[in-house]
């Protein structure tokens, strides 16, 4: 048995713990000397309790942060719906590029005849003679129709920002919700012509009479005169000359007589005066009636019948404001007259009783 007394257990208190503590690394790479990377880093939360450190002072060229910075979708230039332009369409500009679209459509029409009669086109082989048939004599004023027609389409939607019929104000829906109303306007112009047929007769031999004695030129002219030419007429006289006209007027008046500038409506319509609409009326029906005035032999009653016709016209297209409204009426209106022609000589047969 040992005398030695028996260790007493361990108590933290009496004697604490010392530890062995390692001298700090000199080492810039070594773990401890590595700053800790910030939470949205590693994904863990942050200390709630960690007070967050003084910004530092930024820069006055300094770039803002990425996420204040807009970011736009790409093609952000053809994203964007362009500016109306408070423009009045259309007006006396675009009335003189239509008529030098017209002489286009003039040389290029005089460039495809000699063409037709060097092929020897419906038997025609000189001039003289295709001046007197109606075949060359309705297909190059539909050639001129059509290339013009073709220039418009092309060249005034690039002006105006806009499709070609919506400048024009063509509204065909507006047109056909008032059928009713639109023949009845051709049918009164009909029963005006008859009256005057009777009162102011034309001559006998007209030129216009002269085509029809050819055989099947008849029914060539009916489809042209209900087709081509109506439309073709009201695009040229009341879809650019009277608007054109019309807006001359009230611009006039604006800048000669200080009167406020009328707005556009509410489809960035023209909205034209009371005086502007019957100016332009009555000078845009004088031209429309000399064109026709060749083929009636320059006679008083025919001349002044057209004038009226016209007037009638260009009042559907003001009131409507739709050319689609007028060109129903001029094509109904052309309709009857022939169709009263046909009845008058037994289907074009008897062509010697007009």
């Amino acid at each position: 048995m040992s005398t030695f007394p028996e260790p007493l257990p361990h108590e933290p208190e009496d004697s604490p713990a010392v530890e062995d503590v390692a001298p700090p690394s000199t080492d810039p790479l070594a773990p401890e000397n590595t700053p800790a990377p910030p939470a949205e880093w590693t994904g863990e939360p942050e200390d709630p309790n960690l007070q967050p450190e003084e910004a530092a002072p930024t820069s006055f060229f300094a770039a803002p942060p990425a996420e204040e910075v807009p970011r736009e979708p790409f093609f952000t230039a053809y994203a964007k719906q362009p500016v109306p332009r408070d423009e009045r369409i259309p007006n006396m500009g675009h009335l003189a590029l239509l008529a030098l679209l017209a002489l286009f459509g003039l040389i290029g029409t005089m460039m495809l005849v000699p063409l037709a009669l060097h092929f020897h086109l419906f038997g025609i082989t000189s001039i003289s003679q295709a001046a007197t048939d109606y075949r060359y004599a309705l297909g190059s004023q539909a050639a001129q129709y059509i290339i013009t027609f073709a220039g418009c389409i092309v060249v005034f939607p690039i002006i105006w920002r806009k499709p070609f019929f919506d400048g024009i104000h063509w509204h065909g829906a507006t047109a056909l919700q008032r059928t009713g109303r639109l023949i009845s306007a051709a049918v009164f112009c009909f029963f005006v012509a008859m009256i005057d047929g009777v009162l102011m007769p034309g001559p006998t031999n007209a030129p216009i009479d002269e085509l029809f004695h050819a055989p099947g030129a008849a029914w060539v002219l009916f489809a042209f005169g209900v087709t081509l030419a109506p439309f073709f007429e009201e695009m040229a006289f009341r879809g650019f000359v009277l608007p054109a006209l019309c807006t001359a007027y009230d611009w006039c008046v604006e800048h000669f007589n200080g009167a406020p500038r009328r707005p556009l409506d509410e489809n960035q319509n023209p909205q034209w005066s009371l005086s502007a609409m019957i100016f332009a009326s009555l000078v845009t029906s004088v031209p429309f009636a000399l064109m026709h005035g060749a083929q009636t032999g320059w006679s008083l009653g025919p001349f002044l019948l057209l004038i009226f016709v016209s007037l009638v016209l260009c009042s559907v297209r003001l009131y409507t404001r739709s050319l689609a409204a007028s060109t129903m009426v001029h094509a109904c209106y052309n309709f009857m007259l022939f169709s009263f022609m046909l009845l008058g000589t037994g289907g074009f047969k008897h062509l010697d009783k007009m």
